[in-house]
C-alpha cells in the first residue's frame, strides 16, 4: 500500500495523543484545510482539468472537501492499526475508531452472507427487506444542519441591505439628535427604509426557499435506480430503499449506491474515487482484501463512487450516514462558493456604481465643508447634509438588482423544468448563453439509441435476420442447406452478449420484450433470438470469464465452456472441421465482437457460408472491409464476430479466474488467431428533431461538431444526415489539409460567422488526433463543420481544451461513461436523461426527454442575460446617469441626483425631495425592474451570435449610452422643465434662485418658495415615475418593435407583470402625494391635474423616437445606429 503520509506536505505533523478522537479529526481536517489544497485543485470530481475551467466551474461543491477529511480519517485508520500490531492499546472513538474496527473487508463472503442472512444467488427476500428498511432506515444521508442565524444574517446584511441599514441610521440621527427641531420628514424617510430592508430582507428569505424547492424538485427528478437480486430475480429497486444484505449488480457507468463488498468481478473492474479521494487515478476491483484500512481496500466499492469499467456483484455492507461518504461527510461539510460568471460581473458593475456613489458623497461633503458651510451657513445644515448625502447613495445603488437576478435564474430553471431541461445549479444557466461550440456524442445522443440489427453476413454472403432465421430452419431440415454458419454467428451472437431479457416480459412478443444493457447488446441479443432461442444456448454453455466493453478496446470478449460433456454440444457452435479436436470436457471457446478495424488484425481465418474455415488472406481482409465500409456509408455500425477454440493448455490452470495475470493471459490469447465468424449491421435511426436543432444552433452562431468513438465513414454519414456537415461529401476534408507549418508560416483565420461561405468540412479520427501539433489544432479550430472519430475519452477531453485554449464557450452532449471527463472539463456539461449515472453525475444539465430542449435551454440561458440587462437600462435612467469610458472614465448627470448637485453647487431649491427621491429608487423603479424578468424570449433571439464572456460586459458602452445619453437625458431634462416651468407660472422664476443660496431677492419669501417647491418636487416625482413607464415597454426588446413584440394580447410575448407595476407606481403617487397625513410629514401637495398627461405626452415621445431607432437598426444593420446599439 501506498503510504498515505506521502500524499501530504512533510511540515504537516499528526498529534498522536488525541489521533481517535472526533477533536483529531476535524482539527486535523482544519489544519490540512489551511496547508493543503492539493486536493481540491488536481482535480473535479475526478477529471483532471485546465486551470481555466477549475476557474471557471460554477462554484465549489461541499464535496470538494471529502478528500481532505477521507485521507485524514484513513491516515488515522492506519496509525490506529500500526499501534495494535506493536501491542498498543487505545481507546476509540469518532470516525476513526468506527472504522477502524470494521471487518466486512476481511472475512470470507460466505459469513459476510450468513451475518447478513442473505444469499449471492437468492438474495434477500421481501420480509426481510421490509424488516431492515424499518431498524435502518432509507440509504439516504441526513441533511447538513441549516446555519439559520446565518442565513438570517445574509437574508438581512446581504445584497444591499447594509447601505439600507446604515442609510436608515443615519436618517434616524438627522432627525434626532441634529434635527433642530426635529423634521418629521426624516422620521418618515427613515422608516421608509427600514420598510424597504425589511421587505427586501422577506423577499431573499423567501426567494432563497423558492429556489432550495426548485432545485430539490430537479434533484429529485434525476434517476436513482440499482439493480439487486431479491428472490432469485434481478429487478430495479430505487437506491433509496437498498439495505445491509441486499446482493447489487454494478455495470461500467453506474454510481454505487452503498457501501458493498464486492463478491464477484468480471474484466477489468475499476471505480473512480476521485469524490473521496480526489486522486483521478480509477481503483481496481478485487474479490479480496488488499488493505487492512477499509478506506483503502480494493473488495469495498464505496458509496458516491463510480464504476467507471468493468461488472460487480457484491454484498451491501452499510447504507445512508453509515458509508463512508456520510461519515466523512459529516467531518468535511463546507457551504463554501465561488463566484459564478455572472455573480462577478454584477459584483464588478455593483462595485463601479457604490464607488461612484462614495466619491459623490465625498464630494459633496467636501464642498458643503470647506465651501457651503462657511460662506452659505443657513442653507444647509447638518441634518439636511446627512439626508442629501443618504439620498444621493440610496440613489446610486440599483436595489433591485440583486433580487432581479435571483428571480431571473430561479424563473428561467423553473421553466426549463417545465420543457424536461434539469439545471443542478441556477449559475449554470448564465453560461448557456455564451456557448459558441457545441459537441455531441452520436449514439442516444443524436439518434434513438434504439438499436436493430438490419443485415448480417458470413463473408461475402449478406443476408437479413429474417432470411438467416429461415435458413437456419432449412439446415436442420436439410443438413446440404448453408445454415450451419449462420448457426455458428446465432452462437457467437448469443453467447457474447451482456444484455439480458427482462423476466417480467418472457411472454411478450420478441419486439416489446423489455432488455436490460447497453443499446448494442439489446439490438445483439435481439437479432439473436430471432436467429434462435438464446436461452437454448445459455443453458448448454455456462461463462467462465468475461471483458466488458470499452472505449479503448473498442470490444467485448467472454469464455464459455459446457455445461456437460456431448459430442453434439459443439454443433451448431463451431464448424464441422473444428468439431472433431475439440473436447467438450475440458475444451472452452472464446468468443469476441467489437469494431472491425480493431478485430481484423488479430484474425487468422475467416468462416464462409459453406461451413469452411478459411486462412484471412490479404483480398479477403480487403472484400470484409469493403463490406464494413458500405455498410457504414449507409450509417450503418458494424460489429466483427469472432471466436477462438482455446486449448486446456492456453491458460495456466494454476491462475485465478478473474485475477490480472488471468486477465493478461486471456488478452494475449484475444490478440491472435481469431476465426472471422461474421459482420452485422446495426441500424440507429436519427432523432426526428436533429437536424432542425442542428440548424437552429447554426443559425444561433454556435458550431455544432459531432464527437465519437463510431467509425468515421459511419460517423460521417450520420453527420450527413443529421445537417452536422452540409457540403458534398467528396469535398470533406481530411488530416492531409491540416499543413504542419514546421518548415513555412501558416496564417490562420480564427473562426467568424461571416469567414466561411460556403462551409468547409473535416472529418477526423482519434489515430489522426494523437498526430496534430498547435499550427495544426489552430486550423482545425477554424472549420466550421467538423467529426470527430473512434475518440477516446482522453481525446474528447483534449477536444474540449483545445477549443477553450481559443476563447471558445464549449457546450459538451454526452450519455456514456466515456463522455464523463468532456462533460466536467466543458464549460457546459450537458447529459441525457437515460445515459449513464457517471454522465448525469458529471454534467451541469440533464435533457429528460428530447434532445432539442437544448434548444431551449441555450435559449433561456441568452434570456436570463437579456432580462438583466434590461432590468439594468430600466434601472439607470431614473436613479444613475454616467458615461462609461476606458480607465479615464468620466462622469455625467443623474435624474435623481441632479436636484441634489444643483442645491449643493448652484445654490437652486432641491426639486426632488429626499423622500420622493428613495421613494422611486425602492419602490416604483424596484418593482417595475421585477416585471423585466418575467420577459419572453424576443424572436431574434436565437439570430444573434453568442455573447462573448470576454468582452460583452452586464453594463457596457453601448448600453449606458442607452440608458444615459438617451433615455436618462431625456426624462431628466423633461421632468426638471415640469419641475422649473410650474415654480415660474407661480411667481418663482429660475433666475431668481440661481446662485441665491436661499437669500432670494425681495418679494419672494422662503415661505413662498418652500410651498411652490414642494408642488415642484411632486410633479418632478410623477413625471419621473410616469415617464419610466414608456422607459419599460421601450426596453423590453433590444431591436425589434413593440408590433413585433406585444406586450399583452400575444401569449408569446405578453408580460402583464408590467401593468400591474405601472398600477402600482401610480398608487405610490397618489399614496404619497394626495393623502393629507403624508402631505403633513414629507412635505408633498397635490399634483395639478395637467401634469399626468403632459408626461404622457413625453413618454409617447420617448417611446416613438426609440422605435425609430430600431427601425433604422433594422433596415441599416451595418450603419451608425446598429453600431452604437445595445
Amino acid at each position: 500500500m501506498k503510504d498515505p503520509e506521502k500524499s501530504f506536505p512533510r511540515a504537516i505533523t499528526f498529534d498522536r495523543v488525541q489521533s481517535n478522537s472526533v477533536q483529531f479529526e476535524t482539527n486535523l481536517v482544519r489544519r490540512i484545510s489551511s496547508v493543503s489544497t492539493f486536493a481540491t485543485t488536481r482535480s473535479e470530481d475526478g477529471f483532471a482539468i485546465s486551470e481555466r475551467a477549475s476557474f471557471r466551474r460554477r462554484s465549489i461543491e461541499p464535496t470538494t472537501t471529502l478528500p481532505i477529511g477521507f485521507r485524514t480519517v484513513s491516515i488515522g485508520i492506519h496509525e490506529t492499526n500500526e499501534r495494535e500490531e506493536r501491542g498498543h492499546k487505545s481507546e476509540k472513538k469518532g470516525v476513526v475508531g468506527a472504522l477502524s474496527d470494521l471487518d466486512f473487508h476481511l472475512v470470507s463472503i460466505q459469513e459476510l452472507s450468513t451475518r447478513f442472512s442473505t444469499s449471492i444467488q437468492q438474495g434477500l427476500s421481501p420480509e426481510q427487506v421490509a424488516r431492515k428498511l424499518t431498524l435502518e432506515g432509507p440509504n439516504v444521508l441526513s441533511p447538513p444542519p441549516s446555519r439559520v442565524f446565518q442565513k438570517l444574517f445574509g437574508y438581512v446584511f446581504g445584497g444591499f441591505g447594509s447601505i439600507l441599514i446604515i442609510a436608515c441610521i443615519l436618517v434616524f440621527i438627522s432627525w434626532k439628535p441634529l434635527g433642530d427641531p426635529p423634521a418629521s420628514a426624516n422620521l418618515a424617510l427613515a422608516i421608509v427604509l427600514l420598510v424597504v430592508e425589511i421587505v427586501q430582507a422577506s423577499f431573499n428569505a423567501w426567494q432563497d426557499w423558492s429556489t432550495s424547492q426548485v432545485m430539490a424538485s430537479i434533484s429529485g427528478m434525476l434517476p436513482s435506480d440499482t439493480i439487486v437480486v431479491r428472490d432469485g430475480t434481478e429487478t430495479k429497486v430505487p437506491s433509496r430503499d437498498l439495505v445491509p444484505g441486499d446482493i447489487v449488480l454494478l455495470k461500467m457507468g453506474v454510481k454505487v449506491p452503498a457501501d458493498i463488498r464486492l463478491s464477484e468481478i468480471c474484466g477489468e473492474v475499476k471505480f473512480d474515487r476521485s469524490v473521496l479521494t480526489g486522486e483521478a487515478d480509477p481503483v481496481s476491483g478485487t474479490r479480496n482484501y488488499t488493505d487492512k484500512n477499509f478506506l483503502e481496500t480494493g473488495n469495498v466499492a464505496l458509496q458516491g463512487t463510480h464504476c467507471v469499467g468493468g461488472s460487480a456483484t457484491g454484498i451491501v455492507i452499510q447504507t445512508g450516514d453509515r458509508t463512508v461518504f456520510g461519515r466523512i461527510a459529516k467531518l468535511s461539510s463546507s457551504d463554501k462558493r465561488g463566484m459564478t460568471t455572472l455573480q462577478r460581473e454584477i459584483f464588478r458593475f455593483v462595485s463601479i456604481i457604490v464607488t461612484l456613489a462614495l466619491l459623490t458623497c465625498v464630494l459633496v461633503l467636501i464642498i458643503w465643508g470647506s465651501w457651503l458651510r462657511r460662506s452659505h451657513p443657513t442653507w444647509i445644515t447638518t441634518s439636511i447634509l446627512i439626508v442629501d448625502v443618504v439620498s444621493v447613495l440610496v440613489a446610486f445603488v440599483p436595489e433591485g438588482l440583486p433580487i432581479a437576478v435571483t428571480t431571473t435564474l430561479t424563473i428561467i430553471a423553473r421553466t426549463m423544468k417545465k420543457s424536461m431541461v434539469l439545471c443542478k445549479s441556477l449559475s449554470v444557466v448564465e453560461t448557456l448563453g455564451a456557448v459558441n461550440v457545441l459537441c455531441s456524442d452520436k449514439t442516444g445522443t443524436l439518434t434513438k439509441n434504439q438499436m436493430s440489427v438490419t443485415t448480417a453476413c458470413i463473408f461475402v454472403q449478406e443476408t437479413t435476420p429474417r432470411e438467416a432465421h429461415e435458413n437456419i430452419i432449412l439446415h436442420r431440415a436439410s443438413p446440404t442447406n448453408p445454415g450451419s454458419a449462420l448457426s455458428q454467428l446465432h452462437a457467437v451472437a448469443s453467447l457474447c452478449c451482456a444484455a439480458t431479457f427482462d423476466a417480467t416480459t418472457v411472454n411478450f412478443p420478441l419486439a416489446q420484450r423489455k432488455i436490460n444493457g447497453d443499446a448494442t447488446d439489446c439490438a445483439v441479443l435481439r437479432f439473436a433470438e430471432e436467429l434462435g432461442k438464446v436461452d437454448e444456448m445459455h443453458a448448454a454453455w455456462k461463462k467462465v470469464y468475461e471483458i466488458p466493453f470499452n472505449s479503448k478496446n473498442k470490444f467485448m470478449l467472454r469464455i464459455v465452456k459446457p455445461f456437460k460433456s456431448s459430442d453434439s454440444i459443439s454443433e451448431g457452435v463451431i464448424s464441422a472441421s473444428e468439431r472433431a479436436s475439440f473436447d467438450g470436457s475440458q475444451g472452452s471457446i472464446l468468443f469476441i465482437k467489437g469494431a472491425p478495424d480493431i478485430l481484423i488484425k488479430r484474425c487468422s481465418s475467416v468462416l464462409l457460408p459453406n461451413d469452411e474455415v478459411v486462412p484471412l488472406t490479404e483480398e479477403r481482409i480487403t472484400t470484409l472491409s469493403d463490406i464494413q465500409l458500405g455498410w457504414a456509408s449507409n450509417g450503418l455500425r458494424v460489429l466483427l464476430l469472432a471466436r477462438r477454440i482455446l486449448k486446456e493448455t492456453d491458460i495456466s490452470p494454476d491462475l485465478e479466474v478473474g485475477g490480472t495475470a488471468y486477465a493478461d493471459a486471456v488478452l494475449n490469447l484475444a490478440f491472435q488467431d481469431l476465426t472471422v465468424v461474421g459482420m452485422v449491421g446495426i441500424v440507429d435511426p436519427l432523432k426526428d428533431d436533429i437536424p432542425e436543432v442542428v440548424a437552429t444552433c447554426r443559425s444561433a452562431g454556435i458550431r455544432f461538431f459531432m464527437v465519437t468513438g463510431d467509425f468515421a465513414v459511419t460517423a460521417a454519414s450520420i453527420a450527413c444526415q443529421s445537417g452536422i456537415i452540409t457540403v458534398d461529401p467528396k469535398s470533406i476534408h481530411n488530416l492531409s489539409h491540416l499543413n504542419r507549418g514546421i518548415e513555412e508560416k501558416v496564417e490562420i483565420t480564427p473562426y467568424s460567422r461571416e469567414a466561411h461561405l460556403p462551409p468547409v468540412a473535416i472529418v477526423l479520427s482519434g489515430s489522426d488526433l494523437i498526430t496534430l501539433n498547435d499550427y495544426q489544432w489552430e486550423q482545425l479550430c477554424a472549420y466550421e463543420e467538423i467529426v470527430f472519430a473512434r475518440t477516446t475519452p482522453d481525446q474528447k477531453l483534449r477536444i474540449v481544451k483545445e477549443f477553450q485554449k481559443r476563447e471558445c464557450v464549449v457546450g459538451m452532449t454526452g450519455d456514456g461513461v466515456n463522455d464523463a471527463p468532456s462533460l466536467k472539463a466543458a464549460d457546459i456539461g450537458v447529459a441525457i436523461g437515460n445515459g449513464s449515472e457517471v454522465a448525469i453525475e458529471a454534467a451541469d444539465i440533464v435533457l429528460l426527454d428530447s434532445f432539442s430542449a437544448i434548444i431551449t435551454a441555450i435559449e433561456y440561458g441568452r434570456l436570463a442575460f437579456d432580462n438583466l440587462q434590461k432590468t439594468v437600462i430600466y434601472l439607470l435612467p431614473a436613479g444613475i446617469e454616467f458615461v462609461c469610458g476606458t480607465a479615464n472614465d468620466s462622469l455625467g448627470a443623474f435624474s435623481e441626483l441632479f436636484p441634489v448637485l444643483f442645491s449643493v453647487l448652484f445654490g437652486l431649491p432641491q426639486i426632488l425631495s429626499s423622500f420622493l427621491m428613495i421613494v422611486i429608487c425602492c419602490l416604483t423603479d424596484a418593482v417595475g425592474a421585477m416585471t423585466m424578468v418575467f420577459e419572453k424570449p424576443e424572436s431574434d433571439l436565437l439570430t444573434r451570435p453568442p455573447r462573448n464572456i470576454h468582452k460583452d460586459r452586464l453594463a457596457n458602452k453601448r448600453l449606458l449610452f442607452q440608458a444615459v445619453g438617451f433615455i436618462g437625458l431625456i426624462e431628466c431634462t423633461c421632468s426638471m422643465a415640469m419641475a422649473f416651468w410650474y415654480m415660474q407660472r407661480n411667481g418663482v422664476p429660475f433666475g431668481a434662485m440661481w446662485l441665491q443660496f436661499g437669500n432670494y431677492p425681495d418679494g419672494i419669501t422662503n415661505d413662498r418658495v418652500n410651498a411652490v417647491v414642494a408642488t415642484a418636487s411632486s410633479i418632478y416625482f410623477s413625471n419621473l415615475v410616469i415617464m419610466q413607464f414608456f422607459n419599460l415597454l421601450a426596453t423590453r426588446t433590444r431591436r425589434l418593435s413593440i408590433l413585433q413584440q406585444p406586450p399583452i394580447f400575444n401569449k408569446r410575448t405578453q408580460n402583464r407583470w408590467i401593468f400591474l407595476a405601472m398600477l402600482f407606481a401610480l398608487c405610490v403617487v397618489f399614496f404619497f402625494c394626495y393623502i393629507p397625513t403624508f402631505q403633513n410629514v414629507i412635505g408633498s401637495t397635490k399634483i395639478p391635474v395637467e401634469h399626468f398627461f403632459l408626461p404622457v405626452g413625453f413618454g409617447m415621445g420617448l417611446l416613438c423616437i426609440d422605435e425609430a431607432r430600431k427601425l433604422a437598426v433594422r433596415t441599416w444593420p451595418e450603419g451608425f445606429l446598429a453600431r452604437i446599439a445595445w
